[in-house]
């Protein structure tokens, strides 16, 4: 279950009533690499297989979704486990940087042992995409009425993938910024859509971890609803990354990468 209901006493305008409210569920999610622990993190229990994909790549695991041969979710009654498969050099070189964490809500780089580790910078991204501000605005516009699980908790992030003239066509939530973004790139990856041929919103700050991920999976626009961090205009900068903040139906500043954005 992604949610369940809690009685709650509400109070409003110094009156208070005693209701049902609908919250957010979250879980721990080990993913495993061949049978061996690799981390633990607390998720919306939803779309696993794609958080198990998209965390695999983002994380420079593998080099690419092809080195990833199975995904299978185990639920236990404590936690829910996802065996990933990958090729052999790749888990070799994982057990070598083997880190066994716990992952809370919002944590993105918690556990890495190394600044290298850390302060990772991915390949250049590739150039081509041009995006209107207005379909970026039209874009914003329409987020809300796909961030369904959030209409009903109202504590969730969202992740949204846009191709240039076609709108929103992957969206994935999460308690966590950093989840949602990586469930939505593995979406891509699974169903083979090369994220390069689109842009990511997300409904959240543009932390270096989340320019990080956006472009080690070859995103190359990311717009964020709040502010970015100086470390992740550096790194927007330094990789060729579109970087987007205060994104809203009418407004957004282009903190990186202006060229892509026309006006």
């Amino acid at each position: 279950a992604t949610t369940r209901q809690v009685p709650v006493r509400r109070w409003r305008d110094g009156s208070q009533s005693a209701t049902v409210d609908e919250v957010a569920e979250e879980a721990p999610i080990a993913l495993t690499y061949h049978s061996i622990p690799h981390v633990v993190m607390l998720a919306t229990p939803a779309d696993l297989e794609d958080l198990a994909v998209g965390f695999t790549v983002t994380e420079g695991l593998v080099a690419s979704v092809r080195e990833i041969s199975s995904v299978d979710v185990i639920p236990s009654a404590d936690a829910i486990e996802v065996r990933i498969g990958v090729a052999s050099d790749r888990f070799s070189a994982i057990l070598k940087r083997q880190r066994n964490m716990t992952g809370r809500t919002g944590c993105g780089l918690c556990g890495v042992e190394t600044v290298e580790e850390a302060i990772r910078l991915p390949p250049p991204v590739a150039s081509g995409l041009k995006v209107s501000s207005t379909e970026l605005h039209a874009a914003l516009k329409d987020l809300e009425s796909h961030q369904r699980l959030n209409a009903r908790t109202g504590s969730v992030h969202a992740a949204a993938w846009v191709r240039p003239g076609r709108g929103i066509e992957v969206v994935r939530e999460d308690v966590g910024r950093h989840n949602a973004l990586d469930k939505m790139i593995g979406a891509l990856l699974r169903a083979g859509i090369d994220p390069a041929s689109g842009y990511a919103i997300v409904t959240s700050r543009a932390s270096y971890e989340m320019a990080q991920k956006a472009a080690t999976a070859g995103i190359t626009f990311l717009a964020a609803v709040s502010a970015p961090t100086g470390l992740a205009i550096r790194l927007a900068e330094a990789s060729g990354l579109t970087l987007v903040g205060f994104a809203r139906p009418h407004q957004h500043v282009v903190y990186a990468g202006a060229e892509r954005l026309l006006a």
